[in-house]
């Protein structure tokens, strides 16, 4: 193993240029380290590589061409490269070689679930994962004669303008849905209740922080990561690390306003939705003090011209309203979950 860490994404680079791009020629081809892990994400560290990682890339070419691209690679390959196997396996992944050759359809298809390449529906966009979008517009393309991959990650960079403010306006509603509830069981001596729905808005403002900057949110491992890199993070993560270190209601909820009137300025200063004013109130008659964040949604919600959209309930998209890794890390299993949009339409109706 070679004593200096390079990233994935460096290491791939020369792979694709050393090795893998002669043993495609002639044939034309776009190549890429896209899909998971946090290698594609540029989050590797030398910690990475006891774990899933190595010289690896998907090749696309066209249909054509697979079948004798495939067996060129097969047979070409090196044993190791810069050091590192090329043939590898973990967990109960086969060792092999992680050269993939495939159309860039197929590959989409794999990725999302979708077909990206026919045009993206509104439903789509709501049941594929951010993650596997980032698995696509991330990474790093390493050959794409024809264009083809930067017009796809160009048009899946982020979603249409009536799906992020329905996005936002789920957001700000779920926020709506606890925000009393962190004085409340604190009142009656319930601090671990208390810090531990303290924990759930910290991650929802986060998730919104990531629909305010327009970029799509990773994976739990790297959300904090992510979220530290946003442009107006900077003021925002201070008050939300004092809002899960607290040890007692005052100063968990003067943290918690502090970050919400943060956030909802950055809500105001995205251009979103009209502004609403962003400072706290008290809980109508009760003494806790949270933001209008139903006003929020609905200001979101009534620049939103598609209809179907705007009569949808504020469920949010799978990674809004689903947190499971076995659903979200497979957008495949995501679009069982299209029922339960066209089903609460056709109850709106």
């Amino acid at each position: 193993m070679p004593a200096t860490f390079v990233p994935a994404l460096e290491l791939n680079a020369a792979f694709h240029t050393e090795v893998v791009a002669p043993l495609v020629r002639p044939a034309e081809h776009a190549a890429a380290l896209l899909g998971w892990g946090s290698d594609v994400l540029g989050y590797d560290t030398d910690r990475s590589t006891d774990h899933g990682w190595g010289p690896r890339l998907q090749v696309f070419v066209g249909e054509a061409d697979v079948d004798a691209v495939r067996a060129r690679v097969d047979a070409g390959l090196p044993r190791e490269f810069r050091g590192w196997p090329v043939r590898f396996g973990w967990d109960d992944a086969p060792e092999e070689h992680r050269v993939d050759v495939l159309t860039w359809r197929d590959w989409l298809q794999g990725q999302l679930g979708v077909q990206p390449l026919d045009g993206m529906s509104t439903l789509d966009w709501l049941t594929v994962p951010q993650q596997q979008l980032l698995g696509v517009v991330r990474g790093a393309v390493y050959a794409d004669p024809a264009g083809e991959l930067a017009a796809t990650r160009e048009a899946l960079a982020w979603y249409p303008p009536d799906v992020w403010r329905w996005l936002v306006a789920a957001q700000w509603g779920r926020i709506a849905q606890e925000v009393a509830f962190v004085g409340r069981t604190a009142e009656v001596g319930d601090d671990l209740g208390s810090a531990v729905l303290a924990g759930r808005l910290v991650r929802d403002l986060m998730g919104l922080g990531f629909l305010l900057a327009r970029e799509y949110r990773p994976y739990t491992k790297w959300v904090g990561t992510a979220f530290a890199r946003l442009p107006r993070a900077e003021a925002l993560v201070p008050p939300l690390r004092r809002a899960v270190a607290a040890t007692d209601f005052a100063s968990r909820e003067q943290a918690l306003v502090e970050a919400y009137e943060l956030a909802g300025r950055w809500h105001n200063e995205s251009g979103v939705s009209d502004p609403v004013d962003p400072h706290v109130r008290p809980y109508h008659s009760r003494p806790f003090r949270v933001p209008d964040a139903g006003g929020f949604a609905e200001a979101c919600r009534s620049r939103i011209e598609d209809p179907w959209l705007r009569a949808l309930p504020l469920v949010g998209s799978v990674d809004q309203f689903a947190d499971s890794t076995d659903v979200l890390s497979a957008a495949d299993r995501t679009q069982h979950l299209r029922a339960l949009y066209t089903g609460l339409n056709a109850h709106q109706d």
